[in-house]
């Protein structure tokens, strides 16, 4: 099941997002039609966040949920080297887009909307923040530690909590994510497109290299 406003409000309403520890995980619906460069390239409810070029001969899409361990492990560890050797070189354009696995997640990918405001290397700033974060605003205090991180970016305690109960924003994060699981079919993070092209799962960056190199050339 994708995340609803009533499920996302509800659970607000109770103690705070430190009582949503033990949300089970979403249901994806069933596999559609196959997806091509252009259903991935097409942007549905709110418009990408990206690094690179436009005109890039590739672009890169991934799909993650900022609770997963593995995204969380792939932002710092296999991220940092795409950008420096792909996308700071203008070849790659890099386009993130979210995918929550949980309220938690949704709730740390509309914070990094609100603090972006529309900035593609804002919003891949404040992602790395809570990527980086995860232990602490996933497991621990939740609330706390997403107020700190939006008062940091500049916001205010009203405008983060605000921000959290954007019943508009997370409809449409909900709604580009039933675009992906139906369409695209995601239903596992990290997943990857290379100029259309799926790869699920924490990839090596010698994997993306490989994927990469090939399209460069022709």
């Amino acid at each position: 099941m994708i995340i609803t406003r009533r499920a996302f409000t509800t659970m607000l309403s109770l103690t705070g997002l430190a009582a949503l520890a033990g949300f089970s995980p979403l249901r994806f619906i069933s596999e559609a039609a196959a997806q091509s460069a252009a259903d991935v390239a097409k942007p549905v409810s709110l418009p990408d966040m990206a690094l690179g070029p436009n005109d890039a001969a590739v672009t890169i899409t991934e799909y993650a949920s900022m609770t997963c361990p593995h995204c969380a492990a792939f932002n710092e560890q296999v991220f940092p080297k795409i950008k420096k050797e792909y996308i700071d070189t203008g070849k790659v354009r890099y386009i993130f887009r979210e995918f929550p696995l949980d309220i938690k997640a949704a709730a740390g990918s509309m914070l990094s909307r609100c603090i972006a405001n529309g900035d593609g290397p804002k919003y891949f700033a404040v992602t790395d923040m809570l990527f980086r974060q995860q232990n602490d605003w996933v497991v621990k205090n939740t609330t706390e530690t997403l107020t700190r991180i939006g008062k940091q970016a500049g916001l205010t305690q009203q405008q983060v909590e605000a921000c959290l109960k954007d019943q508009a924003l997370l409809d449409k994060i909900a709604a580009d994510q039933k675009y992906a699981s139906d369409v695209l079919k995601v239903d596992s993070t990290p997943t990857f497109f290379i100029n259309g092209e799926k790869i699920k799962g924490e990839a090596s960056f010698e994997e993306f290299a490989k994927k990469i190199n090939p399209l460069l050339k022709s």
